[in-house]
């Protein structure tokens, strides 16, 4: 959700109520006039804003702030620590920038490479300079991107109730509970994408469960990445593993170049650094993340250009049996393995997939294809866990 009309702010579903009533506050305010709000931020990386200064001899602590993309590191780290049903995101009329005394910045405003600048004419040439890492599907720290993704606008003192067109949550359920608790003029809008959540399809067993949506926010030690065994990771989940982890991609070239990476035979590169780590900001104070994420390299096909093998896939899967326990692997995050570009029905692999999947005694995500619609008779409970 980014149209470039639209800021956003992040809070707890709790305080709606008193925002929609007295605006969006400064920290300032809040702190002068001890107002009692659910806090979702870390106390000791916030209160850093009080000694941030900017060319008016501010601090940061006197601006609401807003960002320019909600879908960030700073909802990352709440929805992991708070859960994102607790979580909601306000979208406030970009119109706010013209308001007096308002900054806005190409990054985290608490970040000394950030510049902070005023003028809604920069408001557009700041969002036009961050376009495309607005629209990513992740950040990191290496091309500064999980910096500038975290672009803010800050308003003076506080943003006036009048200016909140909508709320984002996680799904149908939050937003039926917020709709009885606020005034009934503004729209509630599930948003399950925003909050890194994929909807889940079908549970089959207490430990297999179809989802779809986005595998690499799945929160599962080990991901599971389709590839060949000539090196090449060109589209697909494969080129999201390349780009997002390098050194997924250094590693599968050299298995690919010393010909170890097999039909038939995945292989488990143990990484040690977490997703978490990645994506959250302030990683080193993140509560309860994961330690590691972990890949399964799994060979669908011979080369890039062919289409998947079914018979290699389905031995890859004995051999995932055979290992995931003497790997150590905790929970596993599986696409439809050969059914995106590698041609592959999902009414054949599906099923045939499952059949492993559903004797791991581990929790496992089943992600569908997202290439194309699968019809429901192919969703069905009885489809995926009938034999084959």
């Amino acid at each position: 959700m980014l149209t470039g009309k639209q800021l956003f702010y992040i809070t707890h579903i709790n305080n709606l109520p008193s925002i929609l009533q007295q605006g969006i506050l400064s920290h300032n305010i809040i702190e002068k006039q001890k107002i009692s709000f659910t806090k979702i931020y870390d106390e000791g990386i916030v209160s850093k804003r009080k000694d941030i200064r900017i060319t008016n001899n501010k601090s940061l602590w006197e601006y609401a702030n807003l960002y320019f993309q909600s879908r960030n590191p700073m909802l990352y780290r709440v929805v992991h620590e708070q859960s994102a049903e607790k979580i909601a995101v306000l979208a406030v009329d970009w119109n706010v920038v013209k308001l007096p005394g308002v900054f806005i910045t190409n990054g985290n405003a608490a970040n000394f490479e950030t510049d902070i600048i005023t003028s809604d004419q920069d408001y557009w040439k700041i969002f036009n300079q961050l376009k495309n890492i607005f629209n990513s599907e992740f950040w990191k720290a290496e091309d500064g991107s999980k910096r500038k993704i975290m672009a803010e606008c800050l308003i003076p003192d506080k943003i006036l109730p009048g200016y909140i067109k909508e709320i984002y949550v996680v799904d149908e359920k939050v937003a039926g509970e917020i709709k009885q608790k606020i005034p009934s003029g503004i729209s509630v809008i599930p948003e399950p994408n925003m909050f890194f959540s994929n909807p889940l399809i079908v549970q089959l067993s207490n430990n297999l469960s179809i989802f779809h949506g986005d595998m690499f926010f799945s929160k599962m030690h080990t991901l599971t990445v389709s590839v060949n065994i000539v090196g090449i990771m060109g589209k697909g989940l494969a080129s999201r593993a390349k780009y997002q982890f390098p050194d997924v991609y250094v590693y599968y070239q050299d298995l690919c170049r010393k010909k170890i990476l097999l039909m038939g035979k995945p292989f488990l590169y143990k990484r040690e650094t977490s997703l978490d780590y990645i994506l959250a900001d302030e990683p080193t104070t993140l509560k309860n993340a994961n330690g590691v994420t972990w890949f399964i390299l799994f060979p669908t096909k011979k080369h890039w250009r062919e289409n998947a093998d079914f018979t290699a896939i389905e031995q890859g899967m004995q051999w995932l049996k055979a290992k995931y326990k003497e790997e150590k692997i905790e929970s596993l995050a599986i696409p439809a393995l050969g059914c995106g570009l590698g041609k592959l029905d999902w009414k054949d692999v599906g099923p045939m997939l499952c059949k492993y999947l559903k004797t791991f005694d581990i929790p496992i995500q089943l992600y569908i294809p997202s290439e194309r619609e699968i019809p429901e008779e192919y969703l069905k409970k009885e489809f995926l866990l009938r034999s084959v």
